[in-house]
């Protein structure tokens, strides 16, 4: 069995840059344990799998080791690869997954998405490990539906982090955002997910739809531009209204491809 295969840098104007995305069109879901090793096979920090049906457009996510609720940029892919390898002429695409209802439209700026918002709350209790994880103290620490974050001082303290992901992959979470106001941009960060097969995401829409309401409140505006520090790097331009936050981003497509699996698969 023949199936296509595209990758997308989502977030980012040129190749080798944001953070790749595997998008794998389907007319119907694969059996899970499929899907899983695929993922596990590109290696990628996502694999995306689109059902493509009369009824629209189904999407779910898979990290090399498990199936997550929610993944921003390969949603980005996914429908950078609808707009512009396969060709939809709708100006918005709408995506069923396990968080809802999920849309991307064109934008001026690239593709703007929508996500659920998810404003964290302060938590206490894991100071003492994330210094040891991080090598800083935090200014705040905050809990997020999946995630936890930390608020570091600067943009040079988040630049030069050097994690132990050993002890990041202790904490109960899906896994550790740090961030701290920028000095180009509103606010930067970095995103850690050792608990999920990733020691660092490159750049993570979902981790924006945690940070967008945070630093809004902080920052007493409701658009901000901001910048993942990874060793990519990425741009995400982040707007919060209410129960929800729209991520505006480029993507461009590295490779179209083929991928074979045996009949009984």
């Amino acid at each position: 069995m023949i199936q296509t295969i595209f990758q997308v840098d989502a977030f980012a104007r040129e190749i080798f840059q944001g953070n790749p995305a595997a998008v794998i069109p389907l007319a119907e879901w694969l059996p899970d344990k499929t899907m899983q090793a695929i993922a596990m096979e590109n290696q990628l920090s996502e694999t995306a799998f689109l059902r493509v049906s009369s009824d629209g457009y189904g999407l779910r996510w898979f990290t090399p080791t498990i199936e997550v609720d929610l993944c921003g940029h390969a949603t980005l892919a996914t429908a950078h690869v609808l707009f512009e390898d396969l060709q939809t002429r709708e100006e918005i695409v709408s995506f069923q997954t396990h968080s809802g209802i999920l849309s991307v439209r064109r934008d001026i700026d690239g593709y703007a998405m929508d996500l659920p918002a998810d404003p964290p709350n302060p938590v206490s209790g894991y100071e003492e490990i994330l210094q040891k994880a991080l090598g800083h103290r935090p200014d705040a620490v905050l809990q997020g539906r999946d995630d936890l974050v930390a608020i570091l001082e600067s943009e040079e303290q988040i630049r030069d982090l050097a994690p132990d992901f050993r002890q990041i992959a202790t904490l109960p979470f899906r896994g550790l955002i740090v961030s701290a106001p920028g000095e180009s941009f509103d606010f930067v960060s970095r995103c850690f997910f050792p608990q999920s097969g990733i020691d660092e995401d490159p750049v993570t829409g979902s981790a924006h739809a945690t940070l967008a309401p945070y630093w809004v409140a902080r920052l007493s505006r409701h658009k901000l531009r901001a910048r993942q520090l990874s060793k990519r790097g990425g741009n995400v331009t982040c707007r919060f209204h209410e129960d929800r936050v729209t991520l505006i981003g480029n993507a461009v497509t590295y490779l179209r491809g083929e991928y074979f699996l045996p009949e009984a698969t």
